[in-house]
């Protein structure tokens, strides 16, 4: 049983890692630190409740049991975390979330204070790896102990549940699929793990024998939980990075066109840069890039495009993005050339850089492609093009 436990601690801990690649810009965040930390300590839970950990902890502190305060401790901990990263999730200002957080803290502070004493007060000889919570269920002080871990983590989980609920009706998309998963998740530790301890316990109240849901049932529905909520919070992320993988490639064309304009510095290169650390830097490059070309734009020839796709029964909007990709091309050539700019002096802005995020720099990278039928086609190469710049350029070196 310590092997599966310890997969599902490894498992549940890689999470945190997927979700903290930046160390230095993740911990402005205070959501994802929350996030990372509740993780780390789920992962940390079932390393300490593994028998292997409890019977190496007893021995070298020689005291029997000393595993299990340590246990419901952390688990304590963990179910504080939670509670903790939802008042981050649901914001506020700044004293109602710093207020929430410093309550959530001092109350389950007190509560691993109180299972630290009642564990010390209680007559525990007999080391118990597997069944420490039946067999000790009605022993003064163990017992006590063993309800107040069991409390503490049933009120997260259910705390849990009812804002996934809540949240899982405001959203859409991944983050809605991410709430319902961690909503399974939660569920699955009330009704598989929680459930299944407190009966048992009662159980043993009344002189009945229910220890196989406790020993054998709670902690694969545990471990099991634990996968759920861990899938849960990483498929948002995960869907943002497999986004930001293909908008990072469908910008491979427009960064291969205006590459040799852009005065950025170059970004750190390497397999562990996720890929919306590559789509950052590109996007800043192209931008950069973009402002440099400015100087070269060919307002006339950005009309005649313009019109001449308009005739076409182009829309407005494709139009424009046609338009200005024919600029651009232009604009690329001329300063590869060290052509002086023309005379069609103005302010313009392109449709890409009125809009946020990387939606207008990928529909001009895909207007490269699409140049206007007719004699906006002929208008668009009255100048030779910048070879490579309308068709599929190799990998360039920044990422």
């Amino acid at each position: 049983m310590s092997l599966v436990v310890y997969l599902a601690a490894f498992v549940f801990g890689m999470t945190s890692v997927l979700l903290f690649p930046r160390p230095r810009k993740a911990m402005r965040n205070p959501l994802t630190v929350s996030t990372c930390a509740a993780i780390v300590l789920g992962a940390l839970v079932f390393v300490c409740a593994a028998p292997a950990t409890l019977a190496t902890v007893n021995e070298l502190t020689g005291v029997p049991n000393f595993g299990a305060p340590l246990t419901y401790g952390m688990l304590s901990a963990y179910s504080c975390a939670v509670l903790v990263l939802l008042i981050n999730w649901r914001g506020g200002s700044r004293e109602r979330v710093r207020r929430g957080v410093l309550r959530t803290v001092a109350a389950y502070g007190l509560l691993v204070a109180a299972i630290v004493v009642l564990f010390v007060l209680a007559e525990a000889d007999t080391e118990r790896l597997t069944d420490l919570d039946t067999y000790y269920a009605g022993t003064p002080f163990m017992r006590e102990m063993i309800l107040l871990y069991l409390i503490g983590h049933s009120a997260a989980m259910l705390v849990m549940c009812a804002v996934c609920v809540k949240w899982g009706r405001e959203v859409d998309g991944p983050l809605r699929t991410g709430l319902r998963l961690i909503l399974v998740g939660a569920l699955l530790d009330v009704v598989g793990f929680q459930a299944a301890k407190y009966t048992a316990i009662v159980a043993r109240w009344t002189g009945h024998d229910l220890d196989v849901l406790s020993t054998t049932v709670a902690p694969p529905m545990a471990s099991l939980a634990a996968l759920l909520c861990s899938a849960g919070y990483l498929l948002p992320s995960a869907v943002a990075q497999w986004r930001a993988l293909g908008d990072h490639r469908r910008l491979a064309p427009l960064w291969a066109l205006v590459k040799p304009a852009s005065t950025a510095p170059r970004p750190p290169t390497g397999w562990w840069q996720l890929p919306q650390v590559r789509l950052q830097w590109r996007e800043v490059s192209i931008h950069d890039a973009l402002l440099a070309l400015a100087p070269y734009f060919d307002h006339r020839l950005r009309e005649r495009v313009r019109d001449s796709a308009l005739r076409a029964g182009r829309s407005p909007h494709a139009a424009r993005l046609a338009a200005e990709a024919a600029m651009l091309a232009d604009a690329a050539r001329r300063a590869a050339a060290r052509e002086e700019p023309p005379e069609t002096g103005g302010t313009y802005r392109l449709h890409a850089t009125e809009v946020s995020g990387t939606g207008g720099l990928v529909e001009l990278a895909q207007a490269l492609h699409r140049p206007p039928d007719g004699s906006a086609a002929a208008d668009a190469t009255e100048r030779p093009s910048l070879p490579g710049s309308m068709t599929e350029p190799e990998e360039p070196h920044v990422a």
